[in-house]
């Protein structure tokens, strides 16, 4: 299979006579042209390679910690506790009649998936330039596993918050059934503003250092410790721009819908928020393809 390939290039190596330059065949390849292409069929052919890809995302990023995959669980419930220390004990601020921690929660799991994913995927053609140098495969494959090995943090981050419902004796409500679009959405949000962090970072490598920058700003402009109805009305609109809005506000509509005092589904700003990334992500696309035949060159 592939893997096996890849693996069998740099396993043994031979002594064989010496070869003449100008018997060994020139291969080159080329960029395709005219329309940009997704190259579907290479990517499914590369499967197992971004299987290969996503499960040494999860090993590795946990590998030489001391609690290890523990992490994953404390670090949605470390934060619920600091915000609900600071911004539902300390600074009051409204959480729509639910409980702050729930309140949090649910919009904290959702957006640690996006901006882990984001993070990831922004940093990942640098992070695997070894392997862009040596071998060819579809370079989207390095990306999207950012956003699949993210999915594991994500189940485990939601599990616990199914806990803190059922602690709170919060009823699912059938509105639950929308959760996979939220989710949904913030894959696409999260792969679409990855492409083009990946893609730059590649030549302008500054861009490390402002991804955390601007997940710090984004998150407070975000409603994940605050609620949308706490901006006035007429404001709310700049709120809805930002594409990750829907997906909170999503997401806190579909579990804990049923006990805020606004209960009314996020349909403008899900609308708004869904537009958006869906024209980020064909323009993230189009830029990583038309540069990508760029990285291995400058990586």
């Amino acid at each position: 299979m592939i893997l096996e390939e890849l693996a069998g290039c740099q396993e043994t190596t031979t002594t064989s006579p010496p070869v003449r330059t100008d018997e060994i065949p020139a291969i080159r390849i080329e960029p395709s042209k005219g329309r940009v292409s997704l190259q579907l069929r290479e990517m499914w052919k590369y499967r197992e390679l971004l299987y290969f890809l996503v499960w040494r995302d999860v090993k590795v990023r946990y590998k030489q910690t001391v609690l290890g995959v523990a992490w994953i669980v404390l670090q949605p419930l470390l934060s619920t506790v600091v915000f609900t220390v600071i911004f539902g004990i300390l600074l009051k601020v409204p959480s729509d009649g639910a409980p702050y921690a729930l309140f949090a929660l649910a919009a904290l799991v959702p957006w640690q998936y996006f901006s882990g994913s984001m993070s990831r995927v922004g940093t990942s053609l640098v992070n695997s330039a070894n392997l862009i140098t040596k071998v060819y495969f579809p370079r989207l494959i390095i990306p999207l596993s950012g956003v699949l090995s993210t999915l594991v943090d994500f189940t485990i981050g939601f599990a616990v918050l199914i806990i803190l419902l059922i602690v709170y004796r919060v009823p699912l409500t059938p509105q639950v059934v929308w959760l996979p679009l939220f989710l949904l959405l913030a894959i696409v949000t999260a792969l679409g503003f990855g492409l083009w962090l990946a893609a730059l970072n590649v030549r302008y490598r500054d861009i490390n250092y402002l991804i955390g920058f601007l997940l710090q700003i984004w998150m407070y402009a975000t409603p994940v410790v605050f609620g949308a109805t706490l901006i006035p009305e007429r404001y709310r609109w700049l709120m809805a721009l930002n594409p990750i809005t829907g997906v909170v506000e999503g997401f806190r509509w579909s579990l804990i819908g049923g006990i805020l005092q606004d209960s009314n589904p996020p349909g403008p700003s899900m609308a708004v928020s869904a537009t958006i990334s869906l024209v980020v992500l064909l323009a993230g696309l189009v830029f990583f393809r038309r540069t990508e035949r760029t990285f291995a060159d400058i990586i």
